[in-house]
């Protein structure tokens, strides 16, 4: 490591350098748009990137266009011809059912001349929110919030989400008709899947209800009868009339990729640990600081990608990523030479204004001089109350993107 980075200005260039990755400036460009439409060129989208996307198409996309696409409160930038419009996350708000139900119409008016383009990212789900037949916006939100609650999996929850919604799951590209779709999406989940992101919007997936009433079975959600009918008469959508195309644009692959190629810039050696880590944040913690402490030998930069989740048993403040590095902080107990990072890369982890936070060596000796239970912080899923004491959160504002969490670990 050059003599002038310290550790936490090459954890916070890697983690920038991931994001950088995943810019929509940088990815709708237009060699990847199709060639113009007869008729009307129509933009919906939804998600944290979303605003950005449509940025970045107008700018790339040399014809008129039209359209609307709704992105998180704070992440509006400014357009020349498609509406941004902006509703809550991560549970959806009267603003989310408003602008979901102007990107259905939208779509509705299509003919068969002109062409859609969806523009898709992560957190789509709660902001473009139009609840089923039988349901309310109510419903929607209370069983959002006991599932953030209950450490359920995003791809868990997005079932749930699908077979409740009357535009998810490729209802949106079924309201379309005869217009021809192409969608490009910016991926936040494990896997990868179209299904998932955003709850699918442009992609028919076929599946009764019982399969969501199973998970809200298996993370302890109970719901009256009133909403288990409602979810069960909820039918799949018709096939889509038009031709459909699905572009996946950009992935936490991608931006692990740039910030491996960062680090080994910089001259560290690597792991990449993959972009699909799942599990309870302090769990995963613990099978990564007994993974460091197995690697000492020299120094390196371990790297990954993925979804914790954290099951809500206190009443502190926190996401996933500060949940992780207490967890981390209390695993490697002052350990000489291991610091690490993990932040969201749309720039919020849970309901905080952080991004994150990142850990050193020294961080159980600083919180114990302010007189601070970590352990006991943790039980209480206090992680924001902890960094913020203790100096270690790392605030970025808005991305404008999103390609969901990302840790890296330096061995110095």
């Amino acid at each position: 490591m050059a003599q002038d980075l310290t550790p936490d200005t090459v954890l916070r260039s890697l983690f920038l350098a991931a994001v950088d990755a995943a810019q929509p400036a940088k990815l709708i460009t237009p060699e990847i748009l199709p060639a113009p439409p007869r008729g009307r060129t129509i933009v919906v989208g939804c998600g944290k990137a979303a605003g950005a996307m449509a940025q970045a198409f107008e700018a790339a996309w040399p014809y008129p266009c039209e359209g609307v696409v709704v992105t998180q409160y704070g992440y509006r930038v400014p357009t020349r011809a498609i509406e941004v419009m902006e509703a809550g996350h991560p549970v959806p708000d009267e603003a989310s059912v408003t602008a979901a139900r102007r990107i259905l119409d939208t779509v509705r008016l299509a003919g068969a001349h002109d062409q859609v383009i969806a523009l898709i990212a992560g957190g789509g789900s709660a902001l473009m929110c139009l609840p089923a037949p039988g349901l309310t916006l109510a419903d929607k939100q209370d069983i959002s919030r006991a599932l953030l609650a209950s450490g359920a999996p995003i791809s868990e929850m997005n079932r749930v989400r699908r077979a409740m919604s009357a535009i998810k799951g490729g209802r949106l590209a079924a309201a379309a008709g005869p217009a021809a779709c192409v969608s490009y999406i910016i991926s936040d989940v494990p896997g990868d899947d179209p299904a998932v992101i955003g709850g699918g919007p442009m992609l028919r997936t076929v599946e009764d209800g019982s399969r969501a009433l199973a998970v809200l079975a298996r993370y302890g959600v109970a719901v009256e009868d009133r909403i288990r009918q409602a979810i069960l008469a909820n039918p799949a959508p018709p096939p889509p009339a038009g031709r459909q195309k699905i572009n996946m644009i950009a992935t936490p692959g991608l931006a692990l990729a740039a910030a491996v190629r960062k680090a080994e810039d910089l001259g560290f050696a690597v792991e990449n640990l993959g972009d699909a880590v799942e599990g309870e944040a302090r769990e995963v913690a613990g099978g990564m600081a007994a993974r460091t402490r197995a690697v000492r030998d020299r120094p390196r930069v371990l790297i990954s990608g993925g979804e914790t989740t954290v099951t809500i048993r206190g009443r502190g403040r926190g996401g996933r990523n500060g949940e992780f590095l207490l967890a981390l902080a209390l695993a490697l107990d002052g350990a000489n030479g291991i610091y690490a990072l993990a932040c969201d890369t749309d720039g919020f982890d849970g309901g905080g204004d952080n991004a994150g936070a990142v850990i050193g060596p020294d961080i159980l000796d600083r919180a114990r001089a302010l007189g601070l239970d970590a352990r006991a912080m943790l039980d209480d899923n206090d992680s924001y109350g902890f960094f913020t004491a203790t100096g270690g959160l790392v605030t970025t504002g808005p991305t404008y993107t999103n390609v969901n969490d990302f840790r890296a670990i330096l061995v110095t």
